[in-house]
């Protein structure tokens, strides 16, 4: 019995020794110390065995069955260490790659367009201030000055959440809510995505605003013509001229759209501003008193200022964009034009 159990100890080494993989050891641990396996075998056969031997070959299977044990677990061990050490190497980072060859990524135009904007008007005094998304009808719509049967309310031009819920369709409201809490003077401009439900070449149901708001005693519209001239020159160039033309906003009177010369063909003529030598950037006005007083403040004694850009459309204007879904398709070779 003793010889039997020298010769399965001296198979099982080899075996064990000459296994190359996790798997070939799981079936060797099955076919030695399964529940069908040889030692379970020799502890059946044990019945078989002289009363007077019983002890001693117990002890001896007993001591073959840890001797198995422990070169399975070593080698089972030895394994998984290999195959961790091989997927590291395969997986670690060449330090002496060359960078000249890596893809490296860049600042989306839109993202450039926001920071260039907003570096503007800080340095122009303004704060920046943000709100949230999901919007009040409150602060979107009843302190802007645009009632109930407007057609920006309609369901066709909001995407509502609710009752008095909605996606914000423009980052005045962040205005409302800072004329609610602060006293003027007041000087903030809005970055932000708004949504609307329109879908083409010129239109996204996302879009992004930076809107800008002034309130203050003896502000005037010269005040604004000044500003955006400023604004636009930095923005641009230099050459710069700015033009306003009589528009209509419920929560501005006067109300202007705000067009500049075109920064391609210096107000000649071109593609990009169809002919006419002159592109449209932005609406703007003097706040509307009706929307100062809704929100809080005197408007015998102070008046306003209030612009809105689409930062996609600045992107198209500044970079030729001729469609705005080309800004979100991530096309990396578009994007690696903006290195």
């Amino acid at each position: 019995m003793k010889e039997k159990i020298n010769q399965l100890i001296e198979q099982a080494t080899q075996r064990i020794k000459e296994s190359q993989d996790v798997n070939s050891i799981n079936d060797l641990k099955v076919q030695y110390l399964g529940k069908a396996g040889e030692i379970t075998a020799l502890l059946k056969g044990m019945k078989d065995v002289p009363n007077e031997q019983k002890p001693e070959i117990g002890k001896y299977v007993n001591k073959a069955r840890d001797t198995i044990t422990d070169l399975i677990q070593a080698k089972m061990n030895e394994l998984q260490q290999k195959a961790m050490n091989a997927k590291m190497m395969k997986e670690q980072i060449d330090i002496t790659y060359d960078e000249k060859d890596a893809t490296r990524g860049s600042l989306h135009p839109c993202t450039l367009v926001i920071d260039e904007v907003l570096d503007i008007f800080t340095g122009m005094g303004f704060t920046v201030a943000n709100g949230p998304e999901i919007e009040m009808d409150k602060f979107n719509f009843q302190l802007l000055n645009i009632p109930k049967d407007h057609p920006s309310r309609d369901m066709q031009d909001t995407f509502y959440a609710g009752e008095d819920l909605l996606l914000r369709t423009q980052t005045s409201a962040v205005q409302a809510r800072t004329m609610i809490n602060t006293k003027p003077p007041i000087k903030l401009v809005c970055p932000g995505k708004v949504y609307r439900p329109d879908y083409d070449a010129t239109h996204s149901p996302m879009f992004q605003q930076i809107e800008g708001l002034v309130v203050d005693k003896h502000v005037t519209l010269c005040d604004l013509k000044g500003l955006l001239e400023l604004f636009a020159q930095k923005l641009f160039n230099e050459k710069t001229k700015v033009r306003f033309r009589p528009s209509y906003f419920p929560f501005t009177e006067p109300s202007v759209e705000v067009d500049v010369t075109c920064s391609v063909c210096h107000g000649v003529g071109c593609r990009i501003c169809k002919g006419t030598g002159w592109i449209e950037i932005l609406g703007a006005g003097v706040v509307n008193p009706k929307v100062l007083d809704s929100c809080g403040i005197d408007s015998t004694k102070y008046s306003g200022l209030a612009f809105g850009l689409g930062v996609e459309r600045i992107a198209m204007i500044k970079y030729g964009i001729p469609d705005i879904r080309i800004l979100f398709e991530n096309d990396s070779r578009f994007l690696k034009s903006f290195k």
